[in-house]
């Protein structure tokens, strides 16, 4: 039997903690920062767990991660 590949966009975005979660940067944070708040900016920098509901599309994509 073949082995399942792992989606490698996923896997360079998304990393897995010690307790299972895995973890994601946040979105608008790349351009069009001149008109957003000092204090937005600071909230973007955080690190947040996916959704529980979104685990189910991951574990097709990074088979080996879990």
């Amino acid at each position: 039997m073949s082995k399942i590949k792992t989606s490698k966009s996923i896997s360079k975005r998304f990393h897995v903690t010690s307790s299972g979660h895995l973890i994601r940067h946040c979105a608008s944070r790349s351009h069009l920062l001149q008109k957003k708040t000092s204090k937005r900016k600071q909230k973007l920098r955080k690190k947040l767990c996916v959704n529980s509901s979104d685990l189910s599309n991951f574990m097709h994509k990074l088979p080996y991660l879990f």
